[in-house]
């Protein structure tokens, strides 16, 4: 371990990509699901990422994003570029996590792994058992743990705007969420698997949707499952985005749920 940190030093001190393969893989893995603000807007607009990186979203050498080609490589952002791909990703939730879950040594990790998984202006139909996403998110997930690639410890999910448009979505988000964290639990073989999601900050239908949905995803009482508010973070210029700081403060909040109550999971 001591030689892989040390080539880790080496090549990421010089700027390079680490691309590890999957005998080099992360010990603590983290899934990051869900739409948009999941994948990260933080930082867009018009189209365009404006690069800034603040220091809570820095790379370190101990943080591993699992990429397209599954395979591990030093974590940077926008952590997204190969997974939500044809839409201009920025800052998310992830790296802002990840560090805080390195700096706390309550958390008894070493490397922590990321591995991204989601896709901007998904409805939850779309991540239903049988869909397309959800098989990817199962073999992305089970392809981290390759050659005893370490646990996974969490979930982290942030969707819904989409299922404000219309009435009878924001009605039934609450019984399909739950049924898909039975359905991945069951599928990962994780049955006491913690899941952490995002109230949500926005939405693309009406005021009175959003609530539904919010009140939704804080109203399920499931084991292991944990909800943080994202209402009254700042905004992008579309009033649908999280900015990048507002990603940043998010990425602490999912951190400390996952500290407060499931640091102790291995």
């Amino acid at each position: 371990m001591f030689k892989l940190l040390t080539w880790f030093s080496m090549l990421f001190v010089a700027g390079s990509t680490l691309v590890l393969g999957q005998n080099n893989t992360a010990k603590d893995i983290f899934i990051l699901a869900g739409q948009s603000n999941m994948a990260g807007r933080g930082g867009v607009n018009h189209g365009k990422w404006d690069g800034n990186i603040p220091p809570e979203c820095k790379p370190k050498r101990s943080i591993l994003r699992f990429t397209a080609n599954l395979d591990w490589e030093v974590a940077r952002e926008p952590l997204h570029v190969d997974i939500d791909v044809g839409k201009v990703c920025g800052v998310g939730p992830g790296m802002a996590f990840a560090n805080e879950i390195i700096r706390s040594h309550r958390s008894g990790t070493g490397i922590t792994g990321l591995v991204p998984c989601a896709i901007g202006g998904t409805s939850i139909n779309k991540w239903g058992k049988g869909s397309h996403l959800y098989g990817q998110l199962v073999k992305r997930a089970n392809a981290a743990l390759k050659d005893g690639g370490g646990t996974i410890r969490a979930i982290l999910w942030y969707q819904g705007e989409s299922d404000t448009l219309n009435k009878d979505d924001a009605e039934t988000y609450k019984g399909k969420m739950v049924k898909l964290i039975e359905d991945l639990r069951l599928d990962l073989n994780l049955p006491s698997l913690p899941f952490i999601q995002v109230a949500l900050a926005s939405g693309e239908g009406t005021n009175t949707n959003i609530e539904m949905v919010r009140k939704a995803q804080m109203g399920i009482k499931m084991k292991n499952v944990k909800c943080v508010d994202a209402k009254g973070l700042p905004l992008n210029a579309d009033n649908l985005h999280l900015t990048t700081m507002s990603e940043v403060e998010l990425g602490l909040k999912l951190a400390y749920a996952f500290l407060l109550s499931f640091s102790h999971f291995h």
